[in-house]
């Protein structure tokens, strides 16, 4: 059943720097990320007509950093979202290098833990689409951050010790881990691209802090979250974040047909950018899946019907003399 539509106003809290909703009620959102004036704002577009064709009940807020075109939030606030302006959050100053440079950006998705209008939120990268209904991860039992676990078989994994032995959450049985010889087995890895989580500011502030003093890692932020929730991080099945990695590296534990999220993170996968010549991109699974994704983009049905209107509780946007407006971003903390 869709939640009851209910206007409201969001407020600044001036003593926390957060956004605090104006009516004490629990709200419940997806929320994704998007930086600077490229074209990942089709990959939103793309996941926000996709949670429509699936029924979703719920909302998407868009953390947008100040870098992101007015043309492009236009865009995403027709197509039913909610624009929340965050600041930058940078990585500590030890850490230079990256397995891919754009990871940089990608410290500033902390912010969304500071989005107190939402008692809890399910994260999803921009290159992420929905193709069957996940409302139902909402309810899962509070205190924890839920997500898939994460493939150690590709080569980008190749500064690991699990990549060099060849052992994988994906298939513990394959390799035993060599405690020996190694130390203890290594905690369970998620892929941060999807998670569930609860916001909070203590959790908030304690990110900011923490991140000060982390030593440098290549996968940029996930390290980091897969460090700083390690004993909160409960796994759920790869059908809520499909690698598409796992199609070729784990095909035994994929079934593409009850598969709910697809996450187009392989090099060449980006349906909107998509030509088939990167490598395993000219798969058969491949190219259906980016044209279940193009379905959706393309399919004029699921465009957003009223942009002023309020989704589950919570504003697209305040429409007055100015044209549309946003949530901005509180002070940099």
């Amino acid at each position: 059943m869709s939640p009851e539509i209910v206007s409201t106003t969001i407020k600044v809290n001036k003593d926390s720097g957060s956004l605090t909703n104006a009516l004490s009620l629990p709200r419940r959102a997806y929320v994704t990320f998007l930086a600077g004036k490229g074209d990942y704002w089709k990959g939103v577009v793309g996941l926000a007509k996709g949670l429509r064709e699936v029924k979703s009940a719920y909302p998407i807020v868009v953390a947008v950093l100040p870098d992101v075109p007015e043309e492009h939030r236009h865009i995403l606030i027709n197509q039913g979202c909610i624009i929340h302006e965050i600041e930058p959050v940078y990585p500590p100053q030890n850490q230079t290098q990256f397995a891919m440079a754009y990871y940089v950006l990608n410290y500033s998705k902390l912010r969304i833990w500071e989005f107190m209008e939402c008692s809890k939120m399910v994260y999803l990268d921009g290159d992420i689409q929905v193709f069957d209904n996940i409302d139902h991860l909402f309810d899962l039992p509070d205190g924890y951050l839920y997500a898939v676990k994460d493939c150690f078989c590709e080569e980008t994994w190749s500064h690991t010790p699990q990549y060099k032995i060849g052992y994988c959450h994906q298939c513990p049985e394959k390799v035993q881990w060599p405690e020996e010889e190694l130390g203890p087995r290594p905690p369970l890895y998620f892929n941060a691209g999807m998670f569930v989580f609860e916001p909070s500011l203590s959790i908030y502030h304690d990110l900011l802090n923490t991140l000060k003093d982390v030593p440098p890692t290549p996968f940029a932020e996930q390290d980091f979250l897969n460090m700083y929730f390690k004993d909160m991080y409960k796994p759920i099945p790869n059908v809520y974040n499909l690698v598409m990695a796992m199609l070729w590296q784990h095909p035994e534990n994929v079934e593409l047909n009850k598969v709910k999220v697809v996450h187009y993170c392989a090099n060449g996968s980006k349906p909107w950018r998509y030509t088939g010549k990167e490598e395993n991109m000219d798969r058969e699974d491949i190219k259906m899946l980016v044209n279940k994704w193009w379905d959706i983009y393309d399919d004029k049905s699921l465009d957003f019907k009223n942009p002023a209107a309020s989704i589950g509780g919570l504003p697209t946007g305040n429409t007055g003399t100015g044209g549309v407006h946003y949530i901005a971003a509180p002070s940099s903390a």
